[in-house]
């Protein structure tokens, strides 16, 4: 009897220890796998200092812990130095266009002269105005005529668009638009009619003569700053007429502001004094 009582206690020693044994082998089982982590030194887990000139805002927010927001911040700070943005008002530049009275002195026989206002907006858009005069004494080649254009006035609106924007407004590349308008009296003078029934020539004068006339102007221009203020600038211009007045006995040979009016290019050159219309150095940061 004390032989089996033995044996009992004995198997119940084993189930106990089989059953703790697969207990344990259970809970190593459902453990994930550790990894093995090599630890940080201190002296490679310090915060390096910001460059230098970096805005308060981006460093707070590397602080806070926000990098991503830090980083888009700090590239909009770079566009901000590079590209800056000027005021609305920039500066007023007061010119005078002396072209065709230089080409004069080379033998041109017509002129047209103006003054002219350009105001400046962000470095970039400029509306412009030219108020001028025109005048001619010619006689065209292979022409039966005097022409003889009376001083008259003119007028021109239109507008710059200045590509340097991003750059100082001393030097400007610009495409330009102009709108013009004249009206002007004109005498034809020296008309002669060879007659072959006659075998003689008949002659005559067309004097008074009232016009008017309305074209565009397209071009492209250049503008440089000399010394202080002074600035020069040229533009080519591509002309077209829309309108102009003809009278019963003559068509005008010559329009102010515009030149011959078969002819479709013009050139100006004019000097310029710049008037800035805002502080050195008051440049706004541009918006990315």
């Amino acid at each position: 009897m004390s032989a089996l009582m033995d044996n009992i206690s004995f198997y119940r020693r084993l189930m106990v220890f089989l059953v703790l044994t697969a207990m344990v082998a259970a809970a190593s089982a459902q453990e994930p796998d550790k990894r093995h982590v090599t630890p940080v030194k201190p002296e490679t887990n310090q915060v390096k200092s910001p460059p230098k000139g970096t805005d308060e805002k981006i460093i707070q927010q590397y602080i806070s812990g926000d990098s991503t927001a830090a980083i888009n911040e700090a590239r909009k700070d770079s566009l901000r130095k590079a590209y800056k943005r000027y005021p609305l008002l920039t500066d007023l530049a007061l010119g005078l266009n002396f072209a065709e009275p230089l080409f004069m002195a080379f033998g041109q026989n017509y002129a047209s002269v103006d003054v002219n206002a350009t105001l400046n907006m962000w470095n970039r858009l400029q509306p412009t105005v030219e108020l001028g005069l025109g005048w001619a004494k010619s006689k065209p080649d292979d022409m039966n005529f005097t022409y003889r254009g009376k001083p008259s006035p003119y007028f021109k609106v239109g507008a710059n668009y200045n590509f340097l924007f991003k750059n100082s407004p001393d030097y400007q590349a610009f495409l330009g638009v102009r709108l013009g308008y004249s009206t002007f009296s004109y005498d034809v003078t020296d008309v002669y009619y060879p007659s072959s029934y006659w075998h003689e020539e008949l002659s005559g004068d067309i004097t008074g003569e009232h016009s008017h006339a309305l074209w565009g102007e397209a071009g492209a221009g250049l503008r440089v700053k000399l010394m202080g203020p002074i600035s020069l600038g040229w533009m080519i211009r591509y002309h077209g007429i829309f309108n102009y007045g003809k009278s019963d006995h003559s068509r005008p040979w010559f329009i102010p502001g515009y030149g011959p009016r078969s002819s479709s290019l013009g050139l100006s050159l004019s000097i310029y004094y710049v008037l800035p219309l805002h502080r050195q150095g008051s440049t706004e940061p541009a918006k990315p």
